[in-house]
C-alpha cells in the first residue's frame, strides 16, 4: 500500500516515516511539507493512503481533502482535538492527536487494513482464486517485495490479526491477508483450516496428539469447531 505523509513540521514527518518503515506492506511514497507538494504527488503516482496534518500554511489539511475529486484513505494527524468531527465527516479512517506513539499509529492503520479488506470486489476475488488455485505457487507481498511461495514448501499459516505469517522449511513471511481469503485461494485436498488462527498442509503432519497436530516441531491446536472436518480429511 503506497502512502504519503503531509505535514508541515519536519519532526512529525520524521517520526511518521520511522513508524511507517515498521509496517510491513506500507510503501512511503513521499514526505510532503505542504498540500500543494502531496497534490503534485496525486497526479503522478497511485497513493492508496495519506497521513495528513490539518493547520498547515496557504491550505488547510481539510480544505485540501475537500478539494480532491478522488480521495486515497486519509488517516489526520493533529495537535488539535476540535476538528474531529468535521474529519469524520470527510469519511477519514481515523484521526491521530499530536503526540501520538507507536500502538495508537499502528491501530490506525489496521483499520485502513479492515477497510481495504471489507471493500475488495468479491468477483475480484473469485478471479484471482480461479487463477492462482491452477498454479503450483501463490504471490505474497511482504516488506515491500514480492515472494513467489511454492505450495508444496508451506508448512503452515498462522493468522496475526490483520496479517498472516507463512512458515516455509523453516523461513516466516508475514504479509497482509486474510484466513478466510487464503482458505478460498489455497487448494482444498493440499490445506485445511484447522483452527480459527491456522491452515496447515495436509500432507506436512505427522501426529495427532490430543487436540493437536504437529508439524516438525511445532504443535498446532485444532480448533472445537474444525475437529470434525480435520479428522475426516486427515485421518
Amino acid at each position: 500500500m503506497k502512502c504519503i505523509v503531509v505535514d508541515d513540521e519536519a519532526l512529525a514527518r520524521k517520526l511518521l516515516e520511522t513508524y511507517i518503515k515498521q509496517i510491513p506492506n506500507l510503501e512511503l511514497v513521499a514526505m510532503c511539507k505542504n498540500p500543494m507538494e502531496a497534490a503534485d504527488i496525486l497526479q503522478r503516482e497511485q497513493i492508496d493512503l495519506i497521513f495528513l496534518d490539518i493547520q498547515m500554511p496557504q491550505i488547510s489539511g481539510i480544505s485540501f481533502l475537500k478539494g480532491l475529486t478522488q480521495k486515497p484513505y486519509v488517516i489526520f494527524t493533529t495537535a488539535y482535538e476540535s476538528y474531529a468531527l468535521e474529519g469524520y465527516a470527510l469519511n477519514i479512517v481515523d484521526y491521530l492527536l499530536k503526540p501520538f506513539g507507536f500502538e495508537r499509529f499502528f491501530q490506525a492503520v489496521n483499520k485502513v487494513f479492515e477497510r481495504v479488506k471489507s471493500t475488495t470486489p468479491a468477483i475480484l476475488e473469485q478471479a484471482e482464486t480461479i487463477e492462482k488455485t491452477q498454479k503450483d505457487y501463490i504471490l505474497v507481498k511482504s516488506e515491500h517485495r514480492v515472494h513467489r511461495i511454492r505450495l508444496k514448501d508451506i508448512d503452515y499459516i498462522q493468522s496475526m490479526q490483520a496479517y498472516v505469517s507463512f512458515y516455509c522449511n523453516g523461513e516466516r513471511i508475514m504479509s497482509l491477508n486474510t484466513m478466510k481469503r487464503l482458505e478460498v485461494e489455497l487448494p482444498k485436498d493440499q490445506f485445511i483450516r484447522v483452527h480459527k488462527s491456522y491452515i496447515i498442509a495436509i500432507d506436512k503432519v505427522e501426529i495427532l496428539e490430543g487436540n493437536q497436530v504437529v508439524i516438525g516441531t511445532q504443535k498446532i491446536p485444532i480448533g472445537a469447531s474444525y475437529r470434525e472436518v480435520v479428522m475426516a480429511e486427515i485421518f
